[in-house]
């Protein structure tokens, strides 16, 4: 089935044309509010039902859930749901060649913020579902757009929140060429703070080093990532959880005696490893080493963090989509929403047109010969779930 690329095009300038950045900076920190009410407006237009959610009580924060459809049977275990983020990361147009927010089309390439990651998804998921809007579906299809996905994750977290409608399959859009991905690690950003007593350094008894216990508390954390690294992943490029030491600030001159110090790290977990369960690990150290030293340790998240993904091969979904697209499901590096859609009992497969090598930089683009497969195989999906 072929799709209406005028349509297309003009849905994507659409969306690439409405700011929706999102950062942990306030102040280049946006909603996505319009972008949502965008694609409602769309998506009402075609028959499905509308709900838009607020998000952390912000006026301009959304999801949207969309629902065409419904189930024939009380508990239905099918359903099909297209999810996405309205999201982009912040810009600098100095580095861009183009207005970031007007799309521009150069061969087979559509330029503007969030072409690929991820508003290129939605006019795909158009196409997808146009030749269905007046079938008699035997379950619901679902489209979710969600807020914050590129900082806090925090319209994915307000999806468990809510009742929505049950569905058993799930399609993120994230750029992947169109490759089925089943499983990526997990990630938080954690801050470790120590706070002793500054004084003269001429002597070392007037004071409580800073310094010196977070050396202790860098060694212990060196140790425990050669601990985490004894849990190998095979599906990971690099298979290993990861540890790293990211940045230290203490203490304000060297004649004196350091009063605080802080430490920043991440930790990105392979599949089994909760987030939860390496906190309370540090913690435990963390509090082992204060009552040594006597001294205030805190520790606190930075990013809070989004648990690894593992998708079961045998799955239904994960089988379909290998055959549809001739691609065994692999993992990649980064993280995405599909935790969250899993928790609430979805098989969920990450597989999008477009590629994350273009994203978040300037000059952006999705691969406009990867949309008709990509709507071929959404179409396809549509059919069988």
């Amino acid at each position: 089935m072929t799709f209406d690329t005028k349509t297309f095009r003009n849905q994507l300038a659409e969306l690439v044309a409405t700011p929706s950045v999102s950062c942990t900076q306030p102040s280049l920190d946006m909603g996505n509010r319009k972008v949502v009410e965008m694609l409602a407006s769309w998506l009402k237009d075609k028959g499905f039902a509308i709900d838009i959610q607020t998000v952390n009580n912000h006026p301009h924060k959304a999801n949207l859930i969309a629902t065409l459809g419904r189930a024939d049977r009380e508990n239905q275990l099918g359903g099909l749901v297209f999810s996405g983020h309205t999201d982009t990361v912040p810009y600098d147009d100095q580095l861009w060649s183009q207005d970031p927010f007007k799309l521009h089309i150069d061969s087979d390439r559509a330029y503007g913020l969030g072409a690929t990651d991820m508003k290129g998804f939605f006019p795909t998921v158009m196409a997808a579902i146009e030749p269905y809007l007046n079938s008699e579906l035997k379950e619901p299809l679902i489209i979710l757009a969600t807020a914050d996905e590129e900082t806090s994750m925090a319209g994915a977290k307000a999806l468990l929140q809510h009742q929505i409608p049950k569905a058993r399959y799930a399609v993120i859009g994230e750029p992947t060429n169109m490759q089925p991905i089943r499983m990526h690690k997990g990630m938080t950003m954690e801050a470790i703070r120590v706070t002793g007593q500054a004084g003269h350094s001429s002597n070392p008894n007037l004071g409580n080093n800073a310094l010196d216990v977070m050396h202790e508390i860098i060694s212990s954390l060196k140790g425990y990532r050669t601990k985490l690294e004894r849990h190998q992943h095979p599906g990971f490029t690099i298979a290993t959880p990861t540890l790293n030491l990211g940045c230290i600030h203490g203490g304000d001159n060297p004649n004196r005696i350091c009063g605080q110090c802080e430490l920043e790290f991440d930790i990105r977990p392979v599949p089994g490893l909760r987030l939860d369960d390496l906190r309370a690990d540090i913690d435990a150290e963390l509090s082992r080493i204060a009552q040594k030293h006597d001294i205030h340790i805190e520790r606190y998240s930075t990013f809070p963090g989004i648990d690894a993904f593992e998708q079961d091969p045998s799955s239904e979904l994960i089988k379909a989509v290998e055959k549809l697209t001739g691609a065994t499901a692999s993992s990649v590096a980064f993280a995405t929403e599909a935790p969250f859609l899993q928790s609430m009992g979805m098989d969920v497969v990450v597989m999008g047109p477009g590629s994350i090598d273009q994203a978040h930089q300037p000059d952006e683009y999705i691969d406009l010969r990867q949309v008709q497969p990509a709507v071929t195989t959404l179409q396809q999906l549509i059919e069988k779930f």
